[in-house]
C-alpha cells in the first residue's frame, strides 16, 4: 500500500499520515484495475489494522459499501474472455509490453509473470517453468507448450531479449509496470485479465472436447457420469496451469 501511495503521488508519508483521501485513492485504483473483490476486502482488513495501530480508526469507513466495493462473486456463466489481434498489438508502442501481452494471451500468464518473464529460463522446450519470484503467492509452476503458435511467441521473446527478461536493464519492475499500464491505456486495451479467461476456456475445450459453461457449453449437471469425472479432472489441470491449487477457483473462468 505504501508503494502504491507513493506511485499515486503521496510523498513524504509516515505510518501516522493515513487520511481518508489515501484510502479512497487506493480503493479507486484497485477498482479501476479490476482487482478481485475478495482481494480488495482482504486489503481493507489490512487498512483497518494499520489504522488501529496508529490510533486513526475513523480514517477508514466501517463498511466496504462506502467505497463501492462489490460483493465477492465466485461463479458466473458469462464469459470475460479477451483476445488481442495484430492490429491491437500494433497500437502498443513499447516492444517489451507487446511481448508481455503476447505471452499473456498464449499461456494465460498473469500480468506480473509476463512482465518479469525470462525466456532463457522459462522455456524448457516442451513446457514453461515459472520462477516463484514471478508468481502470485511465490509458487513455481509449469505450463505445457502445446502449439506452434505458442512456440512462435517464445521464439520472438528469445529474439527480443536474449538472455535477459522482459524488463529492460535500464528499468525496474515498477517502472516497467507503469509503462505497461500507460501503453495499454493509450492503445485502448483494458481488462487484460480476460486473456487468462480465454486461455482457460481454450484449454478446457481442448482437454474435454466440449465448450465450458461460460461460453455456452453444458453445465456439469447436464453431463453424464463419465463426462463429470472428466470435467473435474480437467478443471484441476486448468487450475494448476493458471497458478491455483483448488479446482473450484476456475469456475470464475469456466462457469459452473
Amino acid at each position: 500500500m505504501a508503494n502504491e501511495l507513493h506511485q499515486l503521488g503521496y510523498r513524504g508519508m509516515n505510518s501516522h499520515s493515513l487520511k481518508p483521501k489515501h484510502v479512497e485513492a487506493l480503493v479507486g485504483r484497485w477498482l479501476e484495475k479490476e482487482v478481485a473483490a475478495g482481494t480488495i476486502k482482504n486489503r481493507m482488513a489490512a487498512f483497518r489494522w494499520w489504522a488501529r495501530k496508529v490510533n486513526r480508526q475513523n480514517v477508514v469507513a466501517r463498511s466496504n459499501d462506502h467505497y463501492g466495493i462489490p460483493n465477492r462473486i465466485f461463479v458466473t456463466n458469462t464469459s470475460k474472455a479477451k483476445s488481442i489481434s495484430k492490429v491491437d498489438l500494433a497500437m502498443v508502442r513499447d516492444e517489451h509490453v507487446r511481448m508481455s501481452l503476447e505471452l499473456q494471451q498464449a499461456f494465460g500468464l498473469r500480468r506480473e509473470e509476463a512482465i518479469k518473464f525470462v525466456p532463457s529460463y522459462a522455456d524448457q522446450r516442451d513446457h514453461l517453468s515459472l520462477k516463484p519470484s514471478w508468481t502470485k503467492g511465490g509458487k513455481a509452476r509449469v505450463i505445457p507448450i502445446r502449439t506452434e503458435s505458442q512456440r512462435a511467441v517464445l521464439d520472438r521473446a528469445h529474439k527480443l531479449v536474449g538472455k535477459g527478461s522482459l524488463i529492460p536493464s535500464s528499468r525496474n519492475y515498477v517502472q516497467q509496470l507503469r509503462i505497461y499500464e500507460g501503453n495499454t491505456v493509450r492503445a485502448g486495451l483494458s481488462k487484460m485479465h480476460g486473456l487468462r479467461h480465454a486461455y482457460a476456456q481454450r484449454r478446457y475445450e481442448e482437454l474435454t472436447g466440449w465448450k465450458s459453461p461460460s461460453v455456452g457449453g453444458p453445465i456439469p449437471k447436464a453431463l453424464n457420469r463419465e463426462q463429470r469425472d472428466r470435467d473435474r479432472e480437467v478443471r484441476l489441470i486448468v487450475s494448476r496451469e493458471l497458478g491455483h491449487e483448488r479446482r473450484q477457483v476456475v469456475s470464475v473462468y469456466l462457469g459452473a
